[in-house]
């Protein structure tokens, strides 16, 4: 059973749902760590809720990237996490952790990359009127969603979808397809 960190900015909806698939068995991780750039961000309340001790920071108390990647690396080797899940973490991860993690650290996207990467894909897909989008789970390099696509997932449009009901089906999706890929992943 590997040891993983979850990254998340927001919600958490998409850290819930693999803290909830570990328990129902349905992943076979050990979650060590929920690591939060956002100091008011709720996926703080669920990690408290599920017993995952958490290390917030705010990007603005430090000097440089490398500055605070440098500190959550010591908070990744102090848990003995060995790979690392994006779940809603709204930064580029940069080299420090890139090169201690090469090859092990995975991100949810909300659409079919290449389609659509970087913020409000889903905003992008109902602009561009496309007739699909979807899922991507992919590995992180130093791009924004350009690293080697893992796996994806396919959504049919409706042509009167909302930004509300595309985000409803994208979420619906995340939540059993991200947990699935994941424990394909952590036991290869």
């Amino acid at each position: 059973m590997k040891n993983i960190a979850i990254f998340a900015s927001g919600s958490g909806t998409n850290f819930q749902a693999i803290v909830d698939a570990n328990q129902q068995g349905k992943l076979d991780a050990n979650i060590k760590v929920l690591i939060c750039d956002k100091p008011q961000a709720n996926c703080i309340k669920r990690a408290v809720d599920a017993a995952v001790p958490s290390f917030v920071f705010n990007a603005k108390e430090f000097a440089s990237k490398e500055e605070y990647e440098k500190k959550i690396l010591q908070e990744l080797q102090h848990a003995e996490v060995e790979f690392i899940v994006l779940a809603g973490y709204m930064r580029l991860i940069g080299s420090v952790l890139l090169q201690t993690y090469a090859g092990r650290i995975v991100n949810v996207h909300p659409s079919l990359l290449p389609a659509f990467p970087g913020k409000d894909a889903i905003g992008q897909a109902l602009e561009a009127r496309a007739k699909a989008t979807g899922v991507t789970i992919h590995y992180v390099d130093e791009g924004m969603d350009t690293g080697p696509i893992i796996d994806q997932y396919s959504i049919t449009m409706d042509e009167d979808e909302t930004k509300a009901s595309l985000q409803n089906k994208i979420h619906e999706v995340e939540h059993q397809f991200y947990p699935m890929v994941l424990n394909k992943l952590l036991n290869q």
